[in-house]
């Protein structure tokens, strides 16, 4: 998640915020997950104060 870093957020903190699991998380990250499902990035969208839209541009 590119925006991630901008909102000031770790690694660590990020799976609390938005409550989806770490490896989740970094599957995303590093590319093995390239599809998640909308409810992985509507929790990541609502974690991070943006848009569905913003994380899939």
């Amino acid at each position: 998640m590119k925006q991630r870093p901008k909102n000031g957020l770790s690694q660590k903190e990020f799976p609390k915020k938005s409550d989806v699991k770490y490896t989740t998380l970094t599957k995303i990250d590093g590319g093995v997950i390239k599809k998640p499902s909308i409810l992985v990035l509507a929790k990541t969208a609502k974690a991070l104060g943006v848009n569905i839209e913003e994380l899939i541009k």
